[in-house]
C-alpha cells in the first residue's frame, strides 16, 4: 500500500510534490540503507495486533510506523485533539525530534526520518552517514525549519524518487490523490509519542519504555482502527534490529 496526504496543504515555502512511498519493508530498507543506516537495523512487517503476532517481531523495536486511511472520523479527532492539547497542554520531552511535512506525498519519508532521528544514538549512525548529518544539522531547528531543510535536501529527494518507483504496487502519478497517511510512534524519555508531519507538535500517548514500545504502539493503532471501523486499510511496520540472516 502506498501513502497519501489527500488533505495535505503545502506551506507557503513551496508546493513541492513527491511520488508516494509504499508501506513495504523492502522499499523502506533500501531508502534508509542508501542514506547510511547500518544494515543491522531495518524495517519489518508487523502482521497483527495480537500478542502472538507481536511476539514474532524481532527485538529490540525502536519505532513503529502506521499507514492508515484519513477519513472524517480521523480528521474530526485530529481537530479535537489539537484543541484539547492547546487548551490543556501535555508533557513533551525536549529531546523529541519532530519534522513538519511541507511536501505533498512525503509522509512516508517524514515517518522514516522521525523513526531514525529519535533513535540516532541507539542506531549507532556512522559519523559520515547522511542521515546523521541531516538530523544533527536540524537538531536546533524548529519543526517548520526541519521541513524546509527536507525540501532542499537533494540526497533525500533523489533516494526518495528512486525508492518510490519500486515496490509491489503500481507506481502512481504525481497528480494522484488517495487517502492513506503515515505516522510514526516512538518512545522517548519514558513516554510514547505519535509523530505526524501534518500536526504542529508530537502527541504524548502516555508512559512507555523501549521494552514495551511495540505493545504500547499496538494499543494506539487499535484506537485508530476503532475510530472508523468501516475502514480496513491499516498497515504496521517496525524499525528493529534485524536477525543476522535477514539483512
Amino acid at each position: 500500500m502506498s501513502e497519501s496526504t489527500s488533505d495535505f496543504r503545502p506551506t507557503p515555502s513551496g508546493n513541492k510534490r513527491w511520488l508516494p512511498l509504499e508501506s513495504n519493508p523492502e522499499v523502506m530498507n533500501k531508502f534508509v540503507w542508501s542514506l547510511g543506516l547500518p544494515r543491522k537495523w531495518g524495517f519489518t512487517d508487523v502482521y497483527g495486533l495480537d500478542a502472538d503476532l507481536l511476539a514474532m517481531v524481532p527485538q529490540p523495536v525502536v519505532a513503529v510506523m502506521m499507514l492508515f486511511p484519513v477519513t472524517k472520523p480521523h480528521e474530526d479527532h485530529r481537530v479535537a485533539e489539537d484543541e484539547r492539547i492547546q487548551a490543556e497542554g501535555q508533557t513533551l520531552s525536549p529531546n523529541v525530534y519532530h519534522l513538519k511535512q511541507t511536501i505533498a506525498n512525503a509522509c512516508g519519508t517524514v515517518g522514516v526520518l522521525h523513526a531514525v532521528a529519535n533513535n540516532k544514538d541507539r542506531l549507532e549512525l556512522p559519523e559520515d552517514c547522511y542521515l546523521r548529518r541531516f538530523v544533527e544539522n536540524g537538531s536546533a531547528k524548529t519543526s517548520e525549519e526541519r521541513g524546509e531543510q527536507l525540501e532542499v535536501s537533494e540526497e533525500v529527494t533523489n533516494v526518495h524518487e528512486e525508492c518510490a518507483n519500486e515496490g509491489q504496487t503500481e507506481t502512481p502519478s504525481l497528480d494522484d490523490d488517495t487517502f492513506l497517511h503515515f505516522v510514526c510512534l516512538i518512545e522517548r524519555d519514558g513516554f510514547l509519542y505519535e509523530l505526524d508531519g501534518r500536526k504542529s507538535f508530537p502527541i504524548n500517548h502516555g508512559p512507555s519504555s523501549q521494552q514495551t514500545l511495540l505493545e504500547d504502539a499496538a494499543k494506539v493503532v487499535q484506537k485508530f482502527m476503532d475510530r472508523d471501523t468501516s475502514q480496513v486499510q491499516f498497515n504496521m511496520i517496525a524499525l528493529t534490529e534485524l536477525p543476522q540472516d535477514a539483512e
